[in-house]
């Protein structure tokens, strides 16, 4: 779930970026199967294979360090030079009993919401692996595409009807924010 602005940094700079489920053991499973030495996820883990093999904060924030003084670059210029005007949006919906995302209408409406983003952005939909909750994020420049991309994901995940109605599909959260990954 990297961020949009962070992926067209990279194709930009002709570094390749992996995809994996989401877990660190998936990150360092592929990071192995690629030889690859740099991994993250959206929670702050970012594994430095040269360094450890887990998750590091303190590595991560002093090779960082070492870079700026490397480079002899102020913080901001680096990282604005990754930070692109992509708003993202993450809601999460609640459900009862049953498979959501195996519903036909839902499947339709994340494929409607995917061929509307095309290539202005992106769309991630998930089952949390923690609880029964839905994850839907979405990033592009295009603000109010992203909210009713998402509006519409969850308006067919409720109509679902899983499970009694007081466990039936309600948003937790939405948080609009810049991308500044």
């Amino acid at each position: 779930m990297s961020n949009l602005g962070l992926e067209r940094f990279l194709a930009g700079q002709q570094i390749g970026l992996h995809r994996t489920a989401v877990g660190d053991r998936y990150v360092v499973e592929k990071m192995r199967a690629l030889g690859c030495n740099l991994g993250g996820e959206q929670s702050g883990h970012i594994i430095l294979a040269d360094y450890a093999t887990t998750g590091d904060g303190l590595i991560a924030a002093l090779q960082v360090l070492a870079s700026i003084v490397e480079t002899d670059r102020r913080a901001k210029r680096g990282l604005s030079a990754v930070h692109l005007q992509c708003r993202k949006l993450l809601r999460s919906v609640r459900y009862g009993d049953g498979r959501p995302l195996e519903s036909p209408a839902v499947k339709r409406a994340i494929a409607d919401g995917e061929s509307r983003l095309a290539t202005a952005g992106r769309l991630v939909t998930r089952e949390s692996g923690t609880e029964p909750v839905i994850r839907v994020m979405a990033e592009s420049e295009d603000e109010a595409l992203i909210a009713a991309v998402i509006d519409e994901i969850c308006e067919a995940i409720a109509a679902v009807g899983v499970g009694p109605e007081d466990a039936r599909p309600r948003p937790l959260r939405s948080t609009p924010a810049r991308s500044s990954e």
